[in-house]
């Protein structure tokens, strides 16, 4: 496994970006940035052992700079929502950004997918990581996050998450890759065929903010425990479905420990990609609407064209007894792994 550094382009503010190229023996590759510790491209063979690159992706730096879809970043303090913007931790009120509807979503106005990260290569590894300062969003403590990406010889890539802080606060990490296995903008990914190891949902209102209700996915078309086509009932009327119009939710994933949580394949390219991870949930998300910035080689990413399989804590966990907690101790550092498969059939 070889990787090479090189120039990507600087940030408004002046900083120089570079993109890291980690490829393997069979020539299998993936491509990622030290802005937003993002996933630009992840390029593996097809059936017929042609290199399709599945992974969403920009070419400039001003693209990235002013996406608002978080395009194959890691995002953080927070990935996902929290309600209003507000919670209490250990007796004191809170109060973040609110950046989508009512909600605070992904970290906030500056989350990390807009900030550079240190990069540094060791062994076999690419080891990204940033510190995020006391107050920063409105988080308290300050908090150390690393990174590492791994790819492995059969195409396997690795996502390691450590954190650590000087004081109590919160941290639920993920990784917000868009994924169409046909090649990115190749068209709409209804056809797509996911399995899901999940027998329920966390029920939203109608902010996108969890209810703390857990909804078996039972006769609804959450119900992945069988393998079917993403489009099979994406235009159901079922409420939690509907009156969002598309996917956007937090599975509960079966088990625990690093565990098989999902499968997505597609039967044209008959590539397959199978996510393993040892967090509690993952966020499915079909990108509902067009990517306000172009992709790579000008290539326009419409609605459908892309989904999402973040594995993570639960939406607003905070604010939910019930829900796993993702409050971070100062004497408990935080370690995840996160694992993307790729195969054919």
């Amino acid at each position: 496994m070889k990787i090479t550094k090189s120039d990507f382009g600087t940030t408004n503010t002046g900083e120089n970006i570079n993109i890291y190229h980690l490829e393997n023996e069979a020539g299998a590759y993936v491509e990622i940035l030290n802005f937003g510790c993002r996933l630009v491209k992840i390029v593996v063979p097809d059936r017929n052992g042609n290199p399709t690159d599945v992974c969403l992706g920009m070419d400039t730096m001003s693209a990235y700079e002013n996406d608002d879809a978080s395009l194959g970043a890691v995002v953080g303090r927070v990935a996902n929502r929290i309600k209003d913007g507000h919670f209490t931790l250990n007796g004191k009120e809170y109060h973040l950004a609110v950046n989508c509807g009512t909600n605070h979503l992904h970290g906030g106005l500056i989350g990390y997918a807009s900030k550079p990260w240190d990069a540094k290569i060791k062994d076999d590894k690419l080891i990204l990581t940033m510190i995020s300062a006391d107050g920063e969003e409105g988080y308290p403590g300050n908090l150390t996050l690393t990174v590492t990406y791994g790819w492995s010889e059969d195409n396997e890539l690795s996502i390691v998450y450590e954190a650590s802080a000087d004081q109590d606060t919160l941290l639920n990490v993920t990784n917000h890759g868009y994924f169409n296995l046909n090649g990115e903008g190749s068209g709409d990914i209804l056809s797509h065929e996911l399995y899901i190891d999940a027998d329920s949902v966390t029920e939203l209102d109608d902010s996108q903010a969890p209810t703390g209700k857990l909804i078996p996915v039972d006769n609804t078309p959450f119900d992945f425990r069988v393998m079917h086509t993403i489009g099979k009932s994406y235009y159901s009327d079922y409420d939690q479905l509907h009156k969002f119009g598309t996917y956007d939710h937090n599975f509960v994933i079966n088990g625990t420990g690093l565990r098989e949580a999902a499968v997505l394949q597609s039967k044209e390219s008959g590539i397959r990609m199978t996510c393993f991870t040892d967090q509690p949930g993952m966020q499915l998300y079909v990108a509902s609407q067009p990517m306000k910035q172009p992709g790579k080689n000008g290539k326009i990413y419409d609605s459908r064209t892309s989904v999402c399989l973040e594995t993570q804590h639960f939406p607003d966990a905070i604010n939910h007894d019930n829900f796993p907690s993702i409050v971070l101790h100062p004497d408990a550092p935080f370690h995840s792994k996160t694992l993307y498969h790729f195969s054919t059939f």
